[in-house]
């Protein structure tokens, strides 16, 4: 038994669904590779951090050389952050007799081909110094 009206279809719908999708699934899909984007922003710097706050742990040590610092985090930033940190370098410019400092600046890995995002952290910290009671 057939019912009425069943095998008509509005014509002036026809197309519209796909008309949707082709707007909204580019949308979607660069809301995705913003966010997966941002994570890796945010974990290169994160990286970064680590990485400059274990050159100032091993530079503030007494009698520790200044260059001690740089290479623990340059090495820290390419064991430890190899994927999320790329090309590091670190410094102890700015460094005094009293306190640390490491900076660390790297790159972080590109979704879109061209666009360089860098990121640099600081860690300072105080020197050891002994004192007597």
């Amino acid at each position: 038994m057939r019912h009425p009206g069943t095998g008509k279809r509005n014509r002036g719908d026809r197309g519209a669904l796909t008309l949707s999708y082709v707007i909204i699934v580019p949308v979607f899909l660069f809301a995705v590779m913003a966010i997966v984007q941002t994570s890796l922003w945010y974990l290169g710097r994160q990286a970064a951090l680590a990485a400059a706050r274990q050159g100032a742990d091993a530079a503030r040590v007494r009698n520790a050389p200044l260059s001690a610092g740089t290479s623990t985090a340059l090495a820290f930033a390419r064991s430890s952050a190899a994927g999320y940190l790329l090309t590091p370098t670190a410094s102890t410019s700015g460094s005094s007799q009293a306190t640390v400092q490491v900076t660390v600046i790297g790159k972080v890995p590109s979704l879109v081909p061209g666009i360089v995002i860098k990121v640099q952290q600081v860690a300072r910290a105080p020197v050891e110094q002994f004192t007597t009671p």
